[in-house]
């Protein structure tokens, strides 16, 4: 039996729908399994500053449905010092934490791998990000949930689009991975997708618009990776400069992707995780991502989650080219 009594959860980094599933299953198979569970508020940031409360199956009841984090979240500057983290870590010693279980993205990982390879201390992560960026596992949770927004989003625009024979270029988040752009395009019917993993010598914008648009269609969708560079706005203004017979808007979705109650795939994906983080736990598992490969729960290092990138199916891209003529 593990010497574990008291688990610590936290959320950090961007919200993603399905937080509060996985929050919840933390809760009640650790309170199951014979744990103490303590909820942390406000990411690193609340760990550091003693923002503590123990947790029962009441506070986490008909948590499930809704979107974002009960904890609330944060990104800590604090905790990326060492002196952050030593904070953190007596916070753990004060409240009788004994292992933690953060869900969050990369950046927050990250963090959780330097805390515990510094303290010696068990810390299981939950892969909580739209982007679906993270190595390791098919899906990140409140992925499904944000791909299900841009369509609705995207399906709204479409009509537009046709009413006015215009070109819309929609930026969606992702980072520096286009899983949530080139999926959506495919869901949505769009034209073309620009993602950073189709980045060659090759202009993705010339091409497409030489391919198709002009010999048959006067509208069309295109998804666009969100990029500082080279995000939406930039490839309208190119257009507007070197396609001038074309009536062209811009649609960044921004922040409403990551709003909403979870997909029923998010909830049973958060609930699985979370459970899957107990078990770790109770198995004596520590620095790893719990992952979720071919409808299995799996183990993986926080190394390898965070170094290694996550391979792009780049027959995605030959599905879009061939739909969208």
């Amino acid at each position: 039996m593990s010497k574990i009594k008291t688990i610590g959860i936290l959320t950090s980094g961007g919200d993603s729908p399905g937080m509060n599933a996985a929050i919840r299953a933390v809760t009640r198979a650790g309170i199951y399994n014979g744990f103490n569970i303590k909820g942390i508020y406000r990411g690193y940031d609340g760990l550091i500053n003693d923002e503590v409360k123990t947790f029962t199956t009441e506070d986490v009841s008909g948590i499930i449905t809704r979107g974002g984090t009960i904890l609330k979240t944060a990104r800590s500057k604090e905790f990326t010092t060492e002196e952050g983290r030593n904070k953190a870590y007596e916070t753990c010693v004060n409240e009788g934490i004994d292992a933690l279980v953060v869900i969050g993205g990369n950046g927050s990982l990250t963090g959780a791998r330097a805390f515990a390879m510094e303290h010696d201390f068990p810390v299981i992560g939950l892969p909580g990000t739209i982007d679906n960026d993270l190595y390791g596992t098919d899906a990140t949770i409140g992925y499904d949930t944000t791909m299900n927004t841009i369509m609705e989003c995207v399906d709204r625009i479409r009509d537009t689009a046709n009413s006015h024979e215009r070109i819309f270029f929609i930026e969606v988040m992702g980072r520096e991975a286009g899983y949530l752009a080139q999926n959506c395009a495919i869901a949505c019917g769009a034209e073309a997708a620009i993602i950073p993993e189709d980045m060659t010598d090759v202009d993705q914008l010339a091409e497409f618009m030489h391919r198709g648009i002009r010999k048959s269609k006067k509208s069309c969708i295109v998804i666009v990776s969100e990029s500082q560079k080279c995000g939406a706005l930039y490839y309208a203004d190119r257009v507007k400069n070197e396609f001038p017979g074309f009536d062209v808007r811009v649609s960044i979705l921004g922040h409403l992707q990551r709003g909403g109650s979870p997909s029923a795939r998010d909830r049973v994906l958060a609930s699985c995780m979370g459970v899957g983080a107990i078990k770790a736990i109770l198995q004596g598992q520590r620095n790893v991502m719990i992952g979720y490969r071919f409808n299995e729960v799996v183990y993986v290092p926080f190394s390898e989650c965070i170094r290694t990138d996550k391979p792009f199916d780049k027959r995605l891209i030959k599905v879009l080219d061939e739909l969208s003529i």
